[in-house]
């Protein structure tokens, strides 16, 4: 199976399980960005830029068309046919500012210009410039500059995409985050309910005072709140994350209560695929797609300046147009011998104001453009070490956090130990457990931060596609 057939069966497949309502789903990190870049409205629109600036370009290359042209003229006035005059030629523009054109035409009347030619003729020729537009004119200019605007929109859409699919991961791991929250709440808040019924069996059997009775109770509640707290944080964050997910038809998709991150979400596909190597990143960071835009918009004011310069050369035009009578070609006479027509034309203003003033500008639009490319490079370059000392310090403070959970989970362990041989008190085993809790959810938090981190890296480099 072609790889976009696999990838149409693979979304559809994906949005029948998340439209599904009867369930448990799960949704994943991958799946996240494959919704997004498949249906998120702001990438289709940067696709729309795209084609923009295809056509474009084809419309600067329809400066280089050739043209075919016709003309019919006649006079006659009191009974004297002045002139009956039919012409067609083609005009053959080429990239260098070279024009070639060629033509037929029919002249006949009693009063015609002594410069005419009476009868049947034709004609080929060429015109070029000699100073003014002879490197580079208008046209071409548009043409280059269409191209790299082509770039420059293709660079914008991978940098939309970027900074959409990031957004999109920020809000995605922090649903993971509020989910796995309210998990270890609702594990710990089954496990209270356990003790509670434990330690009501003992009061009555006159094992234990009434106190741990509400001892238990207050814990039982206060689990209960904060359970409350972060499904409500994960119905919230779900929302969030639903801004960056839509339908194939344009129309907002909300995920239901129903949807999960997947289990196992620690070992994503993508976190193992990804270069977490700084000299590696800083390489690839200087094809970012924003760096890319700025580098593009270098060239066109490269071009720009280049094009400018002309309007400082003379204006010299030189044509060429050998003849021939009837519409036969006849070698006689090529070049300055014989049936030949020729024009030079001379332009220049005196003291070129226009010229210079439009030239100085497009250098200091030139020097803008190279200072601004500096400094986005910087701006780039700084994000990405950023990024990757967080990561580093994190990958640190998971295995120190991972630890210090351990260490509360055995101590709660051993005070239960206590507790159930007469050693210790309910008050001790709720505060060892309020302990263990916080740490594994400093523990969650730095991990989804972590892999948060992960995705940032990428982003910073320009690679989240």
């Amino acid at each position: 199976m072609k790889k976009n057939n696999w990838l149409l069966v693979f979304l559809f497949g994906l949005s029948q399980v998340l439209l599904a309502q009867d369930s448990l789903s799960v949704l994943n990190s991958e799946q996240v960005l494959l919704l997004v870049k498949k249906y998120h409205p702001i990438a289709r629109q940067a696709q729309i830029g795209v084609q923009q600036s295809n056509a474009n370009i084809t419309l600067a290359r329809g400066a280089f068309n050739p043209i075919i042209g016709g003309y019919l003229a006649q006079k006659n006035f009191n009974q004297i046919e002045y002139y009956n005059f039919t012409n067609a030629q083609i005009i053959i523009p080429t990239w260098y500012g070279i024009e070639l054109s060629g033509g037929i035409q029919d002249l006949t009347g009693q009063r015609l210009n002594q410069d005419e030619t009476n009868g049947k003729t034709s004609y080929a020729g060429i015109s070029l410039p000699l100073a003014k537009n002879l490197i580079i004119d208008k046209r071409r200019a548009f043409l280059q500059q269409a191209k790299l605007y082509q770039t420059m929109a293709k660079a914008e859409q991978r940098a939309l995409l970027n900074d959409i699919l990031m957004g999109a991961m920020e809000h995605y791991w922090q649903w993971v985050n509020a989910y796995q929250s309210y998990v270890i709440m609702n594990n710990n808040l089954s496990i209270n309910k356990t003790r509670l019924e434990l330690i009501k069996k003992t009061f009555i059997n006159g094992e234990r005072p009434a106190i741990d009775t509400i001892e238990a109770i207050t814990q039982l509640q206060s689990f209960e709140y904060r359970k409350n707290e972060y499904w409500l944080a994960f119905q919230n964050a779900g929302l969030a994350l639903s801004a960056y997910l839509w339908k194939s038809n344009n129309e907002p998709y909300y995920l239901p209560e129903n949807v999960i991150p997947q289990t196992g979400w620690e070992n994503e596909m993508n976190l193992t695929n990804f270069n977490l190597v700084l000299a590696d990143l800083l390489n690839t960071a200087e094809n970012n797609p924003t760096l890319v835009q700025y580098k593009s918009k270098i060239d066109v004011s490269v071009v720009d300046k280049r094009l400018k310069f002309q309007e400082l050369l003379p204006k010299i035009d030189l044509s060429y147009n050998h003849l021939n009578k009837d519409y036969a070609w006849n070698n006689e006479g090529l070049l300055l011998n014989n049936n030949y027509q020729y024009g030079i034309k001379f332009e220049m203003p005196l003291f070129l104001s226009e010229g210079r003033g439009e030239y100085r500008m497009a250098k200091l639009k030139l020097e803008a453009s190279k200072l601004d490319l500096n400094l986005k490079q910087q701006q780039v370059e700084i994000k990405v070490k950023q990024y990757f000392n967080e990561y580093v310090n994190l990958k640190k403070q998971i295995i120190l956090q991972s630890a210090a959970y351990s260490n509360y989970t055995q101590l709660l362990k051993a005070e239960e130990t206590r507790f159930f041989n007469g050693e210790s008190s309910l008050f001790l085993i709720n505060s060892r457990e309020s302990k263990a809790l916080e740490a594994q959810e400093k523990l969650i938090e730095l991990k989804t931060k972590y892999y948060k981190t992960i995705y940032g890296l990428q982003w910073s480099a320009g690679l989240l596609q």
